[in-house]
């Protein structure tokens, strides 16, 4: 598949851009560059090979799961205009 001149103008009036000649052929080239390339990768046998979650297959290093912050609870809600229960009081936006 390529695409042609017209398509990139059609393209970039539906996208309201403003391109100029030359930036219309370079778009043009840089498309089509991407279409070969789709092509190409098509055409590879990829019979019998089994889809990857991530190309490189290693396990996680995961660190514990602990707390790193102290509780400061209270001096945040000690500035809060209304507090209660340990939540927050706003007032209703929505009716």
């Amino acid at each position: 598949m390529s695409l042609t001149l017209s398509d990139v103008e059609k393209v970039a009036k539906l996208s309201r851009l403003a391109l100029n000649d030359e930036q219309k052929q370079r778009t043009l080239k840089e498309l089509n560059g991407i279409f070969e390339m789709i092509a190409k990768m098509q055409a590879v046998n990829t019979d019998g090979v089994e889809p990857l979650s991530h190309p490189i297959e290693f396990a996680q290093r995961l660190r514990d799961d602990s707390v790193t912050e102290p509780e400061r609870r209270e001096a945040y809600q000690a500035v809060a205009p209304q507090v209660e229960q340990n939540l927050y009081i706003v007032p209703k936006v929505i009716e």
